[in-house]
């Protein structure tokens, strides 16, 4: 085992002094031992005076920065930080990422992952693309998906990864609702552990056959005692103990609002829901009055559906940040892969909502003579 771990550093070591080396995080801990401090990352910098290793370390109290130059004391400055017993590594360069997890008995996982080169959608030119789960991965041969799922649940992954702490190690409670096929569910397990984060995940989902098939892959991939389904509804079904985290890829229309509403009753830290249609608002605004002069926004079909679209997910995150969520609602791929590429990203900050923001709200459904379908479940008992 220390051989195998050692020979992981090693490799962790030629990357962090690979010149084409782009970001570095080392964080957590191996059980029963204590790194001096609690983070460290490392990037390349230019300095009038040339090229550096930032190295940035954080007690627990502050942050410390130093820059080091190439060559003997940059060596030095990896060997002291590769001596500490952290739990995780996550190194990215220009042609691939490497995740390292030392686990509870001290064995080393690694998961590596090579950028892929795709045309830019604006001009003939190249870049690196870096896939955070390689389509190449032996999971994708399991689980199936078209081209276009696995590049939407690449883009879901991104964003996941952009809202976890880079320090977040675990446990972590995961609950995928509505999870059908399971693809997000496996793909999130994997990435999420591939980056040394302990994880519990729960995959719900109404049919009992997708539940049974489910289990039956998780078993095969050998996942079946951290992942499991359940079969039932998205407001229903049994998730003990309440998740950390919530996903939510494409439920159609109100069962976005209940996943919403079940993530906002849960108290999770994190959710993550990219909605499908939106039936609910769209009927409302055909049998109500629309106010003053926006007549002329609804007047037309086309134009009341999508107008319905975006009345709908700017009232989802008006109603999570009045729950004490900070909410961003962001493009998770490009819409040349689906129309349906928004993503709602919300953090609970336990923050109260300002009075304007609770007047504002209410103005808004009064106008619009609108009872959005999220407000009615969280209304409920």
């Amino acid at each position: 085992m220390p051989q195998q771990l050692d020979a992981a550093l090693a490799e962790v070591r030629a990357l962090l002094l690979d010149p084409g080396l782009t970001r570095a995080v080392a964080a957590g801990r191996r059980r029963g031992q204590l790194p001096a401090v609690v983070r460290a990352e490392l990037r390349p910098i230019a300095l009038r005076s040339g090229a550096r290793l930032q190295i940035v370390t954080d007690d627990g109290a502050r942050p410390y920065t130093r820059n080091v130059a190439p060559g003997p004391e940059a060596d030095a400055a990896v060997d002291a930080l590769l001596a500490e017993p952290f739990g995780n590594w996550h190194v990215e360069t220009a042609s691939t990422t490497l995740q390292l997890r030392v686990t509870k008995r001290g064995e080393a996982q690694l998961h590596r992952v090579a950028a892929q080169r795709e045309a830019t959608a604006v001009g003939t030119h190249d870049r690196l693309r870096e896939h955070l789960l390689d389509p190449g991965d032996p999971l994708f041969a399991a689980i199936g998906g078209s081209a276009a799922k696995r590049r939407q649940v690449d883009a879901f992954l991104r964003a996941l990864a952009a809202t976890l702490p880079a320090e977040l190690t675990g446990p972590l409670r995961v609950v995928d609702l509505g999870c059908g096929n399971a693809y997000l569910t496996f793909a999130a397990y994997r990435y999420l552990t591939g980056r040394g984060v302990d994880v519990e995940l729960v995959g719900v989902d109404v049919r009992e056959d997708q539940r049974r098939r489910n289990t039956a892959l998780a078993e095969r991939l050998g996942y079946a005692d951290r992942v499991r389904f359940v079969a039932g509804t998205i407001l229903e079904a049994a998730v003990e103990p309440a998740p950390d985290l919530v996903l939510a890829l494409h439920a159609c229309d109100t069962a976005t609002d209940e996943a919403l509403a079940r993530a906002v009753r849960w108290g999770a830290r994190w959710v993550l829901a990219a909605p499908c249609c939106h039936h609910d608002l769209a009927a409302q605004l055909r049998t109500t009055p629309a106010p003053g002069p926006y007549d002329m926004v609804v007047r037309q079909g086309i134009l009341r559906e999508r107008f319905a679209d975006v009345l709908t997910d700017a009232l989802r995150a008006a109603l999570l940040r009045l729950h004490g969520y900070r909410v961003e609602v962001v493009e998770f791929v490009d819409s040349e892969h689906t129309p349906r590429n928004l993503l709602l990203r919300a953090r609970h900050t336990g923050t109260a909502p300002t009075g304007r923001q609770r007047d504002d709200y209410r103005t808004l459904l009064g106008d619009w003579q609108i009872t959005p379908r999220l407000q009615t479940l969280l209304d409920s008992p």
